[in-house]
């Protein structure tokens, strides 16, 4: 069992950078594909970036692949998204999640979530 706790969201201009950390307690940190969300209000959670349990494997939604680097440091219990180039569509509570074996890019299908972080991207 893992708690991913987010951090690293804020304010930023378009075009502007932000790095945001998901730190996951628990010992089994490797047993878990993790996952990164986001939400607007009024919509559904969307896929943004997935990585595998070893780091090996990535992908992204087609409006991130590009501009945002999703990578884990498993020694830390950590996963990060890099996000490059922003725009303000990518306004967003961003969730990290955690689930057994392989990443999905269907949020129902994570066990764990973090509490989220806002990000605000100002044009």
């Amino acid at each position: 069992q893992v708690q991913p706790v987010e951090s690293g969201g804020g304010l930023v201009q378009a075009g502007g950078s932000l790095r945001l950390s998901c730190a996951a307690s628990g010992r089994t940190f490797s047993r878990y594909a993790m996952g990164w969300f986001r939400q607007t209000p009024g919509k559904e959670r969307e896929f943004v970036a997935g990585i595998s349990r070893s780091g090996s494997s990535t992908d992204y939604a087609d409006c991130v692949k590009g501009r945002f680097i999703i990578s884990r440091e498993n020694a830390k219990n950590t996963v990060y998204l890099q996000m490059n180039s922003l725009k303000s569509e990518d306004t967003a509570v961003y969730y990290c999640a955690a689930k057994a074996y392989y990443f999905d890019y269907d949020a129902l299908n994570y066990d764990y979530w973090g509490q989220g972080t806002q990000v605000t991207v100002s044009s």
